[in-house]
């Protein structure tokens, strides 16, 4: 790079229009954690527990509140999937994240908690192919799957209720049916209560059925119907972010080149008309240097421009993963709280069907043959004089 750029850089004007892109990019994930209801911790990042490797874990560090954001890039590399500093930044599929090699020590945005707003920024190979998924594609994967197992849970309640209705169905048809109907005394009581109790059985499970269905089936039907269409807008929105970094990204990439153009065209001026090889004015060598000026301020617009689409992306990034976990967690407690229903459902119909099934205990307590023969005795007898000898 030649002196004059070095020293345009360096000038008073160029420190404060730096000074001034950095605060507003500060300014802009201020603004980006305080809607996400985040705050920065002073503790160190969490590791994964135990022993398991970090990579399997998507663990990660989390996109820098200062510095990823900052243009620290070798001007003279032009690679548009990977690009890395001598400095402190590398970028990758357009997104620019902090150097490995000289990265500081990043705290997470919510440490101790696992959040998805920590752990999805870098890209992830893709294997079913060679192209790569965005991390918030893995997440918006990980709903729609949840939304489709919460849709199969409630298929599986219904087929429950299918189960309960048929088998209500065939107590009510059981208890009518006339067998052993002529048994007396008290055993005949017993069985009679059976057949009863078979009826109020049936009746118990359809009262299960029917609440399954009202407080179990139907609200895991019903929630967030309109989910899916939620998430596609969701994922339109930040799809449509990460164009725009990439085209800024691309606009960086050329101003870049355009620069470097400049800078050699300039400097191979200047060393014509300093060794006398070139009739080049003075003027010719003003124009030169006009042009590498305004090449290095279109690369600092293209720059700014890249990093106000990063900030934004950011910011959206964070607070959509954070709606996303929340909604997750909306979701497990929501099917948490109506299996629990359901048990409670469960444990009511057995303490129902006992209360069906005590009556018959009770009778079945009372089952006396010797009283059975007395009742019977005194209603069917004929007659309580024996026969004797005959006489002649």
């Amino acid at each position: 790079m030649c002196s004059c750029w070095r020293s345009l850089e360096w000038s008073p004007l160029r420190r404060e229009r730096k000074a001034r892109l950095s605060s507003s990019h500060l300014a802009g994930r201020a603004i980006c954690l305080l809607r996400a209801g985040v705050t920065m911790s002073t503790r160190p990042p969490m590791r994964p527990p135990g022993n398991a490797p970090a990579v399997l874990l998507g663990f990660q560090p989390a996109l820098a509140l200062t510095g990823a954001l900052c243009l620290q890039q070798n001007l003279g590399s032009s690679s548009p999937s990977k690009k890395q500093s001598k400095e402190n930044t590398i970028t990758i599929n357009c997104v620019t994240f902090p150097h490995p090699d000289t990265m500081p020590e990043q705290q997470l945005l919510k440490p101790t908690e696992w959040s998805y707003c920590d752990y999805f920024w870098a890209d992830k190979k893709d294997p079913q192919g060679n192209g790569t998924v965005a991390g918030f594609e893995l997440l918006l994967q990980k709903q729609l799957k949840g939304k489709q197992m919460q849709k199969e849970m409630s298929e599986f309640i219904r087929e429950r209720i299918k189960i309960e209705e048929e088998y209500a169905k065939n107590l009510a048809k059981l208890s009518q049916n006339s067998l052993a109907a002529q048994e007396e005394g008290s055993l005949g009581e017993a069985w009679a209560q059976v057949k009863k109790s078979l009826a109020d059985e049936a009746e118990v499970h359809l009262k299960f059925s029917a609440k399954l269905h009202s407080e179990v089936e139907k609200p895991l039907m019903n929630f967030r119907e309109n989910f899916k269409k939620d998430m596609k807008k969701c994922d339109h929105h930040i799809a449509d972010l990460r164009k725009q970094l990439a085209s800024r990204y691309a606009s960086v990439e050329k101003a870049r080149k355009a620069l470097t153009e400049r800078q050699r065209d300039l400097e191979m001026k200047t060393q014509q008309l300093e060794i006398k090889l070139s009739n080049k004015t003075e003027e010719d060598i003003k124009k030169a240097r006009r042009k590498s000026t305004q090449a290095g301020d279109d690369l600092m617009r293209c720059v700014d421009l890249y990093n106000q689409a990063q900030s934004k992306w950011f910011e959206e990034m964070v607070t959509t993963t954070l709606e996303l976990e929340r909604l997750e967690v909306e979701r497990v407690e929501m099917i948490r709280q109506h299996l629990c229903q359901y048990t409670q459902l469960r444990h009511e119909t057995d303490m129902f069907n006992q209360s069906t099934v005590e009556p018959v205990d009770q009778l079945l307590r009372k089952v006396d043959p010797a009283k059975d023969r007395e009742l019977w005795v005194r209603e069917h007898k004929t007659g309580n004089i024996r026969p004797v000898d005959m006489e002649i």
